[in-house]
């Protein structure tokens, strides 16, 4: 009697977090719709004063300030704190503007309303669209980073995004729909997703992913004076493939408008540390965009 108690419990249990996911999902579906009858900056705005309010009372605002005095011991309690503003700021105008991505790239990409590129960057990007090799493509938490995908696709490179679904599969499926019209080939973290990549890479595509992610099962370095588990994917598939790495930053400017900026290849293609040496200096100019939680 009681073990079919406990399977009619464990039955409903599933069936209820099955249909509060769906919920969720729709949820999520209705909110980015109204989002996007919204002007981007006003709803950037609102979005970053809720979060600015309702940030600093969650646990990732201690893990934060934490990473961020580790990371610069020379900056004060209340420096640390403005730069933790910052970040809820920045993570509410991501919200945001997740609606309004694929309208953001609309256009003559040297005369976009709201993205800006330096005119080095963008010789760099039309080498490595139309040289026909392969290449590795890294981003951080920075500013919009959903933006490069987005950019890569919008302007005519083919690359395969290495990408993690949310845990709730509704809202995942939502924000799938969302990107998939919007960015290139999207590769799951499934089992096989190194197999698929090393093959595109083969194949003379690109690929792109983001470094600075907690990975559990990766290995471990020194990054911003704490020791953390980073997935060294990128670092093993430039060695099998011999191909350059080129690293990519989006830059929140005081105007509403994002800025893009693509570095040269980094050249150093067999270990991860030159990749997040690399990112320690991207973020070190702009961290209060960055997302202090993502690597501890």
């Amino acid at each position: 009697m009681k073990s079919q108690l406990r399977r009619l419990g464990r039955r409903l249990g599933a069936l209820a977090g099955s249909a509060l996911g769906h919920a969720a999902g729709a949820l999520v579906t209705v909110i980015l719709k109204a989002i996007r009858r919204a002007d981007r900056i006003w709803i950037s705005d609102v979005f970053a004063r809720f979060m600015r309010k309702v940030g600093p009372w969650r646990r990732e605002h201690r893990i934060g300030r934490a990473n961020l005095a580790a990371a610069f011991p020379e900056k004060s309690p209340a420096e640390i704190e403005q730069i933790l503003g910052g970040v809820w700021d920045n993570l509410g105008r991501v919200g945001a503007e997740f609606a309004h991505l694929d309208r953001l790239t609309v256009g003559d990409p040297l005369n976009l309303p709201y993205l800006k590129f330096d005119s080095v960057s963008a010789a760099r990007f039309d080498r490595l669209r139309d040289d026909g090799k392969p290449a590795l493509v890294f981003a951080a938490h920075l500013a919009n980073w959903e933006l490069p995908a987005i950019m890569a696709a919008a302007f005519g490179l083919d690359a395969m995004v290495l990408y993690r679904r949310p845990n709730i599969g509704a809202i995942a499926d939502a924000v799938i729909a969302i990107r998939h019209d919007s960015m290139g080939t999207l590769v799951p973290t499934d089992f096989d997703a190194p197999i698929r990549l090393s093959r595109a890479l083969t194949d003379n595509r690109h690929v792109a992913m983001l470094v600075d992610q907690y990975y559990v099962k990766g290995v471990e370095v020194t990054f911003f004076g704490r020791r953390c588990m980073a997935n060294p994917l990128i670092a093993k598939l430039a060695r099998q493939t011999e191909c350059p790495i080129h690293g990519t930053r989006i830059i929140r400017r005081s105007d509403g408008c994002l800025g893009a900026e693509m570095t040269d290849a980094c050249g150093l293609q067999t270990r991860q540390r030159p990749v997040l040496i690399l990112v320690h200096s991207l973020l070190s100019r702009r961290c209060v965009f960055w997302s202090c939680a993502e690597m501890v």
